[in-house]
């Protein structure tokens, strides 16, 4: 009887190799038949998916060319609206009112920090919706990524709060145009003549020299006082024995010339209007004289109001005082004390000079001795 193995061998098939020893450390080597069939078996594997991941590889490809291609066109019209925007202000500042109420610098910040958020939110927008729509391509769930952001979101505008509120506060005061480089401004916290805006901090330079970093999100209300027009008043205190008529046509003799005159005709808005009586007091009356001005320039007409209304009544004698306690007021008044001699030193009697004067008392004589 033939053994097993000579039975396999006259039949064709290849001997099963016989496993190694229990202490053998040489690896199982396998058939050309298994690997054939492994092979087949990929073969198969690949040929039953091709398709599928040539048709996703596609989609991702299309996906991110779309992105790419719509950024760079949303981001070049977003430039090209801020360049838009920065040439309609250099028409303005050609013109003689464009002149004074544009700044050029204040344009220039505005513009560019509008871009800058305008292109943040639309990259964040377009390349955050084609990375959902990739991984939604590998057949991801994205309900728990999309939740798990929400929360990390909510935690992370909790913990930043401050850093959220002075972002988006800043964004509305660029977008609103509240102020800007140039303007002076009463921000709560702080006043003085805005340096720099942005979208977190405003830096403001006091009327010491002193700039003032302002976070935007503290800045509950604010004063513009460089924005429409800014009013010039100055209060004149004359004697009240004067004449009314000829105060007042000194006064608008002023207005008529300072009015004509440059750089005072563009300063001014408005005529120089003399108000009247401000108020009357037993000595003295307040006449009041006010006129509009260009934003920031009150304070100047002011000073040239007053300069000319003291040498224009110093011309027409017109006294300007200062109300019932005035010095010269005081020097036109008798002093009651004039009249009054002043002390004798014979009014003390302890004095030198009265003890002088005082009549030798006569000596009484002695008593005898005993």
């Amino acid at each position: 009887m033939s053994s097993l193995p000579a039975v396999l061998l006259a039949a064709g098939a290849s001997p099963t190799p016989s496993p190694p020893p229990s202490g053998s450390t040489e690896p199982a080597v396998r058939s050309l038949q298994d690997a054939q069939q492994s092979a087949t078996h990929a073969a198969s594997w690949v040929e039953q998916n091709w398709s599928t991941w040539l048709a996703m590889g596609l989609q991702i490809l299309l996906i991110l060319v779309i992105a790419v291609a719509l950024r760079a066109a949303v981001r070049r019209a977003i430039t090209k609206l801020i360049d838009r925007m920065g040439r309609t202000a250099e028409a303005v500042n050609g013109t003689a009112l464009g002149g004074l109420l544009v700044n050029a610098e204040r344009r220039r910040q505005r513009s560019q920090a509008i871009g800058s958020v305008l292109r943040s939110v639309a990259s964040f927008l377009i390349l955050g919706t084609a990375a959902l729509m990739v991984l939604s391509t590998f057949k991801i769930n994205l309900a728990p990524l999309l939740a798990s952001a929400g929360v990390a979101g909510v935690a992370i505008g909790f913990g930043a709060r401050n850093l959220v509120t002075d972002f988006l506060s800043g964004v509305f005061m660029i977008l609103e145009d509240q102020y800007g480089v140039g303007d002076v401004i009463d921000a709560g916290v702080a006043t003085g003549e805005v340096i720099e805006v942005g979208l977190r901090v405003t830096k403001l330079r006091g009327s010491d020299g002193e700039i003032w970093y302002v976070r935007n999100g503290e800045v509950k209300r604010i004063g513009n006082l460089s924005q429409g027009w800014a009013t010039a008043g100055v209060d004149v205190t004359v004697k009240a024995s004067e004449d009314l008529d000829r105060v007042k046509a000194t006064l608008d003799d002023v207005a008529e010339h300072m009015s004509k005159e440059e750089p005072w005709n563009e300063l001014l808005w408005s005529p120089v209007e003399v108000l009247g009586l401000d108020s009357v007091l037993i000595d003295s009356m307040v006449v009041r004289v006010s006129a509009k001005t260009m934003p920031g320039k009150s304070v100047t007409v002011e000073r040239e109001l007053r300069w000319r209304i003291k040498r224009a009544f110093d011309a027409a004698h017109i006294r300007i005082v200062g109300g019932a306690t005035s010095v010269e007021d005081a020097e036109d008044t008798p002093d009651p004390a004039a009249s009054v001699a002043a002390p004798s030193v014979f009014a003390n009697a302890d004095s030198a000079q009265a003890k002088a004067t005082t009549p030798i008392a006569p000596q009484q004589p002695e008593p005898p001795v005993k």
